[in-house]
């Protein structure tokens, strides 16, 4: 029987990511996301809870999140939920952490602070970051004038 652990999340940046390296150079990033529920209470009154999220990127985008990701953006993550386990050393207490390992992330705010317009879009098998804005007018493609002597008939 197959399984699946995918996870989607929309929510704000907790704080800057700390991207760091593995003694090999594979780039990681970690930060946290905020997530917001509103509900109403047995009262009546409008309630709201912030749920906060561990996340993880590896490689590329790990690369990209320390690039563009700040702290307040909104952003869009799709990954797997994962959780590990240690040992505290001075308690000797089982601790868990549990993590959204993030292979796709869509930056829904601008480059500075909040900003509606949809920028860079990244997955971990992209080989570079994506630019989804338009061209401006000086990087259209140029195209050359075709006069009747060009054409062969």
């Amino acid at each position: 029987m197959k399984s699946v652990n995918k996870v989607i999340l929309l929510g704000n940046v907790g704080k800057e990511p700390e991207v760091k390296f593995t003694p090999n150079g594979t780039a990681v990033a970690k930060f946290s996301l905020a997530t917001n529920e509103r509900f109403k209470d047995k009262s009546g009154e409008f309630q709201e809870r912030t749920e906060w999220h561990n996340i993880i990127a590896w490689q590329r985008l790990a690369e990209i999140v320390g690039e563009y990701v700040k702290k307040g953006n909104k952003i869009y993550v799709e990954g797997r939920i994962q959780t590990s386990s240690w040992e505290d050393k001075t308690s000797g207490e089982k601790k868990y952490r549990t993590e959204i390992v993030i292979n796709d992330l869509v930056l829904l705010s601008g480059r500075g602070e909040g900003g509606g317009e949809a920028r860079p879009r990244a997955a971990s098998d992209s080989a570079a970051s994506m630019d989804q804005r338009p061209p401006q007018a000086d990087e259209a493609p140029q195209h050359a004038q075709i006069t009747d002597e060009d054409i062969p008939f």
